[in-house]
């Protein structure tokens, strides 16, 4: 017969491989290691998971509204987000024609006349 295994909690997501006895293992550790303070420190743990996910959603929101501005800037000048295979390169003026410098040769030296 095939178990099914039971689902973790995405918090407990790094503890993944632990069965029932290993977390009745780490209960007991905790009840021995914070007693009576165990309460305080469920509480303060959750506030700091809740701190946490705050911050996390405050990064991805200033993430998104960078990107839309970035969006937004290159989207007012005409630019395209999207590639187009109708655009062309004769759009851009930017580049100049490559050129080589034209080649002139040293001046010659002035010989000296034999009589002099």
């Amino acid at each position: 017969m095939m178990t099914v295994p039971i689902s973790v909690p995405v918090i407990f997501g790094f503890l993944g491989g632990l069965g029932m006895q290993e977390m009745m293992i780490v209960a007991v550790l905790a009840v021995l290691l914070f007693g009576k303070n165990l309460p305080g420190v469920a509480r303060s743990l959750g506030r700091s998971y809740s701190d946490f996910k705050k911050g996390l959603s405050d990064i991805q929101s200033e993430f998104h509204s960078a990107t839309k501005e970035v969006e937004d800037t290159v989207n007012d000048r005409g630019y395209s987000s999207k590639s187009s295979s109708s655009s062309s390169y004769d759009d851009y003026d930017d580049y100049a024609e490559a050129t080589a410098p034209k080649f002139e040769p040293p001046p010659a030296e002035p010989h000296k006349s034999e009589n002099g």
